[in-house]
């Protein structure tokens, strides 16, 4: 495994607050991406009171090479869900929380219809907060998402992770196509809502691929972009091909930004949710 350069660490913070958060998810029950992904930002966001919730269990059904989250049998829905995350969102006080969960090709509506049921919670009791969901892609399945886009979230985001090059090598049960198909059909049934996606790179990806990328993104009126660093959670998982430098990550978020992204957050510890708060901000100032 290559030997991380100085930009890739991530800051230490105190655990206190980070540890009032812990507390709270587990007497709900609940489960955030923070931890399941080994997100390198989980000390700071911790400390600011913030966290992804991610629903639908712990388990997978798909089989990324770059992801951490468990693969194999999958868990039963837990119906109290929506109402716990609701809870812990009131009880931390998040003016703005994302909403991601695992894969569940299993179930009969690819998880939509709790995605729904939890944004109607979270809105029900905290009318102000802000809620971004980051969704799979429901096996290209349009009645699905019109189910998470009748609850009405602030954002939807789906991740498009990588050059399509590199679909086969690390997200083999994925398809390019049907994810840039997913975020353009937001834009289509959807009046009022931004969309947003991300991508990891250090994965040998080309730099006119990233830009083809922006293109294929902003082609299908994409709103928002994140693109961090890829960090390999284990040596089992896809290898990490290269450091991206911090002047590069800068590179592509002017790129973007003049492809006419309203936001776009480039960085190598910059993931989907970090700092998402802020993005909808910038926008909507």
């Amino acid at each position: 495994m290559k030997r991380k350069p100085e930009w890739i660490r991530a800051k230490l913070y105190s655990a206190h607050e980070g540890m009032e958060v812990e507390k709270l998810l587990k007497k709900l029950n609940l489960n955030t991406v923070c931890t399941e992904a080994k997100c390198p930002n989980i000390g700071e966001c911790y400390n600011r009171k913030t966290a992804t919730f991610m629903i639908l269990g712990q388990v997978c059904t798909r089989n990324c090479r770059f992801c951490n989250v468990t693969k194999g049998e999958t868990q039963p829905v837990d119906t109290s869900e929506p109402e716990n995350i609701a809870k812990a969102v009131q009880k931390l006080g998040l003016r703005h929380v994302v909403i991601t969960s695992v894969t569940r090709d299993d179930l009969w509506d690819n998880g939509s219809s709790h995605f729904a049921n939890v944004i109607t919670h979270i809105k029900a009791y905290n009318k102000d907060t802000i809620v971004e969901v980051l969704i799979p892609d429901f096996k290209g399945n349009v009645d699905d998402l019109k189910r998470v886009i009748a609850a009405k979230p602030d954002i939807i985001n789906h991740n498009i992770e990588t050059v399509p090059r590199l679909y086969a090598a690390v997200r083999p049960m994925a398809a390019y196509k049907r994810s840039l198909q997913l975020i353009d059909h937001i834009k289509t049934y959807a009046n009022g809502i931004l969309s947003k996606s991300g991508m990891m790179v250090g994965l040998s990806e080309k730099e006119e691929e990233v830009l083809q990328v922006m293109d294929d993104l902003r082609s299908v009126n994409c709103d928002m972009m994140t693109i961090g660093q890829y960090l390999a959670p284990s040596l089992k998982h896809y290898p990490v091909h290269e450091y991206i430098e911090p002047v590069v990550f800068e590179k592509y978020k002017n790129i973007g930004l003049e492809k006419g992204f309203k936001y776009v957050a480039s960085g190598p510890l910059v993931r989907s949710s970090y700092f998402a708060d802020q993005a909808f901000d910038h926008i909507i100032r």
